[in-house]
């Protein structure tokens, strides 16, 4: 049975490649050097690693046209999988860790190196990395049926960003959006009504403006979002 570290292994051949936004992976194409999204990336490791689908629209389709999505790994995750914790996941070399998408956006997939590490697919600008787990939001860790995990024995401490302006309900309000809004249209991207309130109309806007700069295009105003903005966040 292939193994959690067996997927790190995989992801790791490909740190320094091509990142594209919405991007079908053949999952059966062992020699595919990019481009990648992080959704596509993951799957392909899945396959390439297991020989089964995950995390794509029919995981019993034609791995050449199987679209992976993070929104299909949550699915997955509820489903066949098996939901642990960020703490679990960030000291489980090969769980992966999943933001779940908003509405009509993308969230993020990564893989845990189980040390407080990433590889990742992770954007326009800066391709497939290793990153860090500390400091950004996580929803859920997910462990793939069909494969053997270990945790370290160290626990891994990862630490949650002080501040993540995203779409919530009630809708997030304040001073803050304000200025993310200010910021939004003075770079030429439409947040709607200046009035304090993150609803779609600004998240929107956030996700165009993320893909004009090559960030995470997840609509979340975190640290790199504000400081492409120029917004002030806490440190």
């Amino acid at each position: 049975m292939p193994s959690g570290s067996d997927l790190l292994k995989k992801a790791a051949t490909h740190v320094g490649e091509q990142y594209l936004l919405g991007v079908v992976v053949p999952k059966d194409n062992a020699q595919w050097k990019g481009p990648w999204d992080c959704a596509e990336f993951a799957s392909w490791c899945v396959f390439q690693a297991a020989g089964r689908l995950y995390g794509c629209d029919n995981n019993h389709g034609n791995p050449v046209r199987a679209d992976a999505f993070s929104g299909f790994w949550k699915r997955d995750a509820a489903t066949i999988g098996r939901a642990i914790t960020v703490e679990l996941a960030a000291q489980t070399p090969g769980a992966a860790l999943l933001r779940f998408p908003q509405p009509n956006l993308i969230g993020h997939v990564v893989f845990s190196d189980g040390k407080g590490g990433t590889i990742e697919a992770h954007s326009t600008a800066t391709g497939v990395i290793r990153s860090t787990l500390s400091g950004r939001r996580w929803d859920i860790g997910v462990l793939v049926p069909g494969f053997e995990y270990s945790q370290n024995a160290t626990p891994v401490v990862s630490s949650p960003p002080l501040l993540v302006i995203r779409l919530t309900t009630p809708l997030t309000r304040g001073t803050i959006v304000k200025d993310i809004q200010r910021a939004l249209k003075a770079a030429g991207f439409h947040p709607g009504t200046i009035d304090g309130k993150y609803g779609m109309q600004t998240v929107a806007a956030v996700s165009a403006f993320q893909i004009a700069n090559g960030l995470v295009a997840d609509g979340e105003v975190g640290k790199e979002t504000a400081a492409a903005l120029n917004v002030d966040f806490p440190q």
